[in-house]
C-alpha cells in the first residue's frame, strides 16, 4: 500500500487552517466555475504544488492557481481526489500574456519538466490524480499539442511513448485556498525541499532566458 504523504502532511496542516477557512473555500468551491479565455492552459503534471512553482516563474505568466478538473463528481476536495476514485487530475489553470510568451513555448515547459511516459504517476506520487495531461480552451490548443506530441514521439528523446492526455477541458474547480502558491509559502516543508527545490533548480538552469525578472 502506498503511503500518500503529501495527504499526510495537508491533513496535519488543516488542523490549525480549517476553522478560517473553511467557510471561505467553500463559497469559492460552489461559484468557481471558470469560463476559459484565449490565453489559458490548463496542465497536470504531477503535484499540482510542482507545477504551479514551475510556471509561476516564467515570463509572460500573469497568474497560476491550482485545482482539479475531468472528474465525476462536482465541486472535489482534496481529500476526495487524493482517494483516487473521482477521476479528477491535479492540475494548474495558467493564464499568460502571448505577447510575452507563446503557448508552444509553455507547452515545451511542460513537456520538460515532468516525465510525460510514466502511465498515473510522477516519481513517489502515484495515481491516476496525478496523471500527464493537456487540456485545451479550444481546437487549435488541442492540434498544436497533439502535433508536438507526436514529434516528440517521433524524436526518441524518451525510450517510452508519451502517456499524456490531451483533450478539451470541462470545467476546472479551484483547489483550497491553503494550496495556493504552495511552495513559495511553505519552503521549509519536506515535500518542498526534497521534490520541488530540486525539480525547479533544474528547470531555471534549462529555461533560464525565459525567467520572469
Amino acid at each position: 500500500m502506498t503511503v500518500n504523504y503529501r495527504l499526510i502532511l495537508t491533513l496535519l496542516m488543516l488542523n490549525t487552517l480549517m476553522s478560517c477557512n473553511a467557510a471561505l473555500a467553500d463559497v469559492e468551491k460552489k461559484n468557481d466555475f471558470i469560463n476559459m479565455k484565449k490565453d489559458t492552459i490548463v496542465f497536470g503534471a504531477g503535484c499540482f504544488w510542482c507545477v504551479e512553482a514551475v510556471f509561476q516563474q516564467l515570463k509572460g505568466v500573469v497568474s497560476v492557481k491550482p485545482g482539479y478538473c475531468d472528474g465525476k463528481i462536482k465541486n472535489p476536495t482534496y481529500e476526495q481526489v487524493c482517494s483516487g476514485m473521482t477521476g479528477h487530475n491535479e492540475v494548474a489553470r495558467i493564464i499568460y500574456d502571448s505577447s510575452l510568451i507563446s503557448y508552444v513555448e509553455l507547452l515545451e515547459v511542460f513537456w520538460k519538466t515532468h516525465d510525460p511516459t510514466t502511465l498515473n504517476r510522477q516519481g513517489n506520487d502515484i495515481g491516476t490524480q496525478y496523471r500527464s495531461g493537456i487540456y485545451c480552451n479550444n481546437d487549435e490548443q488541442l492540434k498544436l499539442a497533439e502535433t508536438y506530441k507526436e514529434k516528440l514521439n517521433s524524436s526518441g528523446l524518451w525510450k517510452n511513448p508519451i502517456v499524456t492526455e490531451i483533450k478539451r477541458l470541462d470545467v476546472f474547480y479551484s483547489a483550497e485556498k491553503y494550496h495556493v502558491n504552495y511552495y513559495n509559502l511553505n519552503k521549509n516543508q519536506p515535500y518542498c525541499q526534497f521534490v520541488i527545490q530540486p525539480k525547479i533548480d533544474k528547470f531555471r538552469k534549462v529555461f533560464n532566458d525565459k525567467l520572469a525578472d
